[in-house]
């Protein structure tokens, strides 16, 4: 039996995703973000506050770089959700992290996530839920060690996890239940 739970924010898990743009300063900026993903083929969008240095940064430079977040980086995947880049001018730096200029977008691509989007900004549109972020997908990196043996990103591998919004927990992803279109052929 179904039980109605309504429709509330901040209710269902989504994965942890992480946008990087560059400061004015060329520094590193970093915001963990659970709404978002990608919307079409090449394109992701994402919802954000306009209040973020993020949004402000997206906004001045025209690029940005999506990665998914991986278990073995929580504790600094969480440090960027909790630390504001308005009020912490270092943030990124405090992680020990690392980042790597791309080379298709005027963007950061953090060294340690095992997945990134190179993305450049193609519209910001003021929503009455907040700003919403259309990204064009430029150009994808993976480290090898999340691919399987044909070049593909293998879900277990990328170890990522997912935010639950209303327990305030993390949650991580990487057993496989199934296979897309093939595991409901039975019913044809």
């Amino acid at each position: 039996m179904k039980r109605e739970i309504g429709v509330q924010p901040a209710l269902y898990p989504m994965p942890v995703l992480m946008i990087a743009p560059y400061n004015e300063d060329d520094t590193v900026d970093v915001m963990n973000m659970a709404w978002g993903g990608i919307c079409a083929r090449d394109m992701v969008a994402l919802n954000i506050s306009r209040g973020h240095k993020t949004a402000k940064n997206l906004e001045a430079r025209g690029a940005f770089t999506l990665s998914v977040a991986d278990v073995a980086h929580l504790d600094e995947s969480d440090y960027f959700g909790i630390a504001s880049g308005n009020k912490v001018a270092d943030k990124f730096e405090r992680t020990g992290m690392t980042a790597t200029k791309s080379s298709r977008v005027d963007a950061p691509v953090v060294d340690q996530y095992p997945i990134t989007l190179e993305c450049s900004v193609v519209e910001m549109q003021e929503q009455p839920y907040g700003l919403r972020v259309l990204g064009k997908i430029e150009n994808v990196l993976a480290d090898e060690a999340v691919l399987n043996e044909d070049g593909k990103v293998d879900p277990v591998k990328l170890n990522a996890f997912a935010f639950d919004q209303f327990q305030s927990g993390y949650y991580a992803l990487g057993e496989k239940v199934g296979q897309a279109w093939n595991s409901g052929k039975r019913f044809m």
